[in-house]
């Protein structure tokens, strides 16, 4: 049976929209927008589309023809791998439904560092590899402008070459290889024991203890350049939690995944606390020099961490005994599905 599509839309960069009819991917909408098709905070997606990844709903919409409309232009406030292919299901429908598994799955793997498909996980690298300007193929003036121009520049850049990396990932090795290595050398590292994985599912908790001897690996997400000894895909492929310590000797570390930012269908991650009070607290305990901050409940994947050090004076079990107290009993401070008055 023939599926009906939408007709095909127009890139236009999110400044450049005023007050022209438009339909937003993977972000926030406009006042001129007549269709959201995203999972970020606080949207007007229509509720019967709603999927985990923008991506997602972007293809149940496609599958929806009483949702179909002739907006001609797509755009979205930010670049990332979901906005990418998110948008792309929209510019060229046809040639993504092809895709469209592999197009799914590479969503997750770029926005949540989890898959269970080879093929999706190296796609997530090699796109996130295209917007890394000290790697990236694209031109290097793509990076040297404003924020805004720049996000215009990669959708503009990728939605050309996206077909291409679609059909060709083996081509692309150079991309993918090594953070792919860094993701089975770190299942390995959990199937053998070396590293371990708790879990308090009460708290909606992990807790990833790393050994001492294991070397730091580049890991990109959400545009930056982490520092990890195992790779988060490794771990989140085996754990829900939306809550994760990492502790390796004497450094500690929380963080909350992006799932408990962002509307998600599947489950509903507990929410986030403000965990500011209680960097507080171990700053008053610290003695090994630099400062515990606790970088915003509103930012995608925050971290508790320690600010100017390796290495934190506070013992593990310490730090883990303050942290599930101040999640046991403090409010929540983050709901991305009401909006605050």
């Amino acid at each position: 049976m023939s599926v009906s599509l939408p007709s095909p839309a127009r890139y236009c960069p999110y400044s450049q929209l005023n007050d022209q009819p438009n339909i937003i991917v993977d972000g926030k909408e406009q006042r001129a927008t007549v269709l959201t098709l995203s999972h970020w905070p606080w949207n007007s997606t229509p509720p019967d589309l709603m999927r985990d990844t923008s991506t997602d709903i972007v293809f149940a919409y496609l599958d929806s023809p009483q949702h179909h409309c002739d907006t001609p232009l797509v755009s979205n406030s930010h670049y990332d791998e979901d906005g990418l292919l998110s948008m792309y299901g929209l510019v060229d429908p046809t040639n993504a439904l092809v895709h469209r598994d592999l197009m799914i799955a590479t969503s997750r793997a770029g926005d949540f560092a989890y898959c269970s498909d080879p093929d999706a996980a190296k796609l997530s690298f090699v796109l996130a590899a295209h917007a890394d300007p000290e790697i990236s193929p694209l031109d290097k003036e793509i990076f040297s402008g404003s924020d805004a121009a720049q996000v215009a520049g990669l959708y503009t850049a990728m939605l050309e070459r996206l077909p291409e990396l679609l059909n060709d990932i083996p081509g692309n090795r150079q991309y993918w290889e090594a953070e792919y290595a860094h993701v089975r050398d770190s299942e390995e590292a959990i199937a053998q024991g070396s590293v371990i994985i708790d879990e308090i599912p009460a708290l909606d908790l992990a807790i990833v203890r790393i050994p001492e001897h294991m070397p730091v690996r580049t890991v990109r997400r959400y545009l930056t350049r982490w520092q990890r000894s195992v790779h988060p895909f490794a771990v989140h492929n085996i754990s829900q939690c939306s809550r994760l310590v990492w502790i390796k000797g004497d450094s500690l570390e929380a963080q909350y995944r992006y799932e408990s930012w962002l509307q998600i269908s599947s489950r509903r991650p507990l929410p986030r606390v403000d965990l500011t009070g209680l960097a507080e607290q171990l700053c008053d305990i610290e003695t090994a020099g630099g400062a515990w901050i606790f970088e915003g409940v509103n930012e995608v994947a925050p971290r508790l961490r320690l600010n100017g050090s390796c290495a934190s004076s506070v013992p593990a079990d310490k730090f883990l005994a303050r942290l599930c107290d101040w999640l046991s009993t403090q409010p929540p401070a983050w709901d991305p599905y009401n909006k605050p008055d």
